[in-house]
Parts: structure tokens; sequence; C-alpha cells
């Protein structure tokens, strides 16, 4: 980036659902330059590649083997190579690339600031990597402990299919799936969540849009210590002290919470339901799987790359 000069970026992909949603909090910025190729050349590899040699960081929105390629072009340019911020899941557990998530441990957002190559995160594993992660470093759950992390999201998160079958009506109210327990989605939860036991992860999908809720039920006498309901909640409140995005909030008492609250915002919010009578205690994580999710970390990262962070607040909350 030439001196005096906004950044320029470029999204690869934006015609998906998370590009269309960067595209949309990206637009009427001044503070950088959104380039784009027209719909003839976007799968013309040259074209392609002279615009990842004029701009200064590439958001990719691509299936795993494209934005494999992708990456491949970018390295081929050498010191013309643009920095990268990668939505698939191609890259999240590369030891090449930092992985997206600001709040994951004290300077974690300088090193997503500094670095060349990003892989944001996604949307379930954020949930609940937020949630485990600081129980891990507080040495209160231990890494081997059997995590089984149960999450439903809207069915914006299942692509342009799931779209489609929801809104033309083809689609069931709920369902469960995932349940080859292979789920695209495992190894970064239990590399980032520091665990040593490979969770059991039990996605779902609503008959609504957008939103997200993420939890994890655990039994307090297997946990180091055995700490109460609100040891863990206050545990989770030391570690984010000070985030802006990430809040953990007391529980409501009526024991219940929908998962639409978020929606349009790029917040998270993390609670403890428990029974120190019964020994038992369950996370929830709250968030819009379209903004902390995706689209609204995507952005947070590529402000943080950037160095637009404190001109440019994410938060849409009213």
């Amino acid at each position: 980036m030439a001196q005096g000069s906004i950044p320029s970026v470029f999204i690869d992909g934006e015609s998906g659902t998370t590009g269309l949603q960067i595209v949309e909090r990206l637009q009427g910025r001044s503070d950088l330059a959104l380039r784009s190729l027209p719909p003839e050349h976007r799968k013309d590899p040259a074209a392609k590649r002279d615009l990842f040699a004029e701009v200064d960081l590439v958001i990719l929105c691509l299936p795993d083997a494209a934005a494999k390629e992708a990456t491949a072009v970018a390295a081929g340019l050498g010191a013309r190579a643009p920095r990268l911020l990668d939505a698939s899941t191609a890259h999240r557990v590369d030891p090449d690339w930092v992985y997206g998530v600001p709040e994951l441990a004290p300077g974690q957002a300088a090193r997503i600031a500094a670095a060349p190559r990003v892989a944001n995160p996604g949307c379930y594993p954020t949930g609940g990597i937020l949630l485990l992660r600081p129980l891990v470093e507080a040495g209160l759950l231990p890494p081997d402990y059997p995590v089984t992390v149960n999450a439903v999201s809207g069915y914006s998160g299942g692509g342009k299919a799931m779209i489609a079958a929801y809104e033309e009506a083809g689609a069931p109210a709920f369902e469960l799936y995932g349940l080859g327990l292979e789920h695209k989605h495992l190894p970064e939860l239990q590399h980032y969540s520091a665990l040593t036991r490979r969770p059991i992860f039990v996605p779902s999908v609503g008959d609504f849009r957008q939103g997200m809720l993420v939890s994890a039920p655990l039994h307090l006498d297997l946990l180091n210590g055995r700490p109460s309901p609100a040891a863990l909640e206050a545990a989770l409140a030391s570690y984010y002290a000070g985030q802006e995005f990430v809040r953990v909030v007391p529980a409501e008492p009526g024991g219940k919470l929908e998962p639409e609250a978020l929606n349009n915002t790029d917040l998270v919010e993390l609670r403890v339901y428990g029974s120190e009578a019964r020994g038992q205690a369950v996370l929830v994580a709250r968030l819009d799987n379209l903004g902390k999710g995706a689209s609204g970390a995507a952005v947070q990262n590529m402000n943080l790359m950037l160095g637009l962070e404190a001109a440019n607040r994410m938060e849409r909350a009213a």
C-alpha cells in the first residue's frame, strides 16, 4: 500500500452468502477501496491473478478446493502477493495461518494484525471455542473432558442449496445433521478449545433464516475443583473483560433462550445455566451466524489486518 493511499480489498467469491454480506458491510466506507472483477472475468485465472497483484488484501469466500487454488495463485506472485483472509475451512488449523478469533487469547488481535494469512473461523466453533477455551486456560475444564457441543443455526448458514430448500418450503422445520460425527468444524473446535479429547459435536438447523445457539453441558464433579456455575461464569467474565464483541451475561431465571436476538449484530453473548444442587451446568453462546459467525468476523479481521479497527466499529446493536 502506497503511503497516503487507502487500502484496496478484493472479495473472491462475492456472490456467495458470506461474500454478499461482506460487500454489504463495506459499501459506503471511505477508508478502503473495494475492487471487483466484471462477471464475465470472474472465472478467468489471468484476470484474477492480475487483480490479486494490484490489491492489498483478498478475502476468499470460496469452497475449500478453490480457496487452496487461490492461495497458490497469491503465493506465485512473490513480493506482489496480497495478504489473504480465508473464509473457507481449508486453512483453519494450518500452522502457517493465524486463526481469526481476536478474543481467543491475549495477543491474538496483534497476531491477526501482523499476519500475511488469516483463517476466518467457522460459526459453530466461534461459539464453542469462546465458551470452552477460557475454562481450560483457567484449569477448571480438564483438556480430556468428554465435551459434547450441541448447536442450532438458522438455515442461512447452510449455503445456497439449504437456503433454497427452506425458502421454497421444501425442508423440515428442524433437523439434526452431521450425525456421522465428521463435521468439518470439528478440527478447529478441538484445536482452539485446547482439548486433547475429540469432542462430540451435534449440529442442527431450524426453520429461521439466521441466528445461532451453541451449548455444552458439564458435570461439575468432573471439573477440577468442582466449581460452581457462578465460578464458571466468573472465569468467562474475567477472560473477556474489556472485549467489545464478547459479552458474558447472567442466565435468565426462566431457563429459556431463543437464537435470533443478536441477528444483524456482531456480538456474542455467553451464559452459564446451572444447578449447584444437581452438580450440573450448561454453557451457552448466542450469536448471529452471519455476523460474528461469518461476515462480521471477516470484517473485524480485515479491519485489524489493514489497521482500520479504531475508526470503524463493527457493532450494529441498537
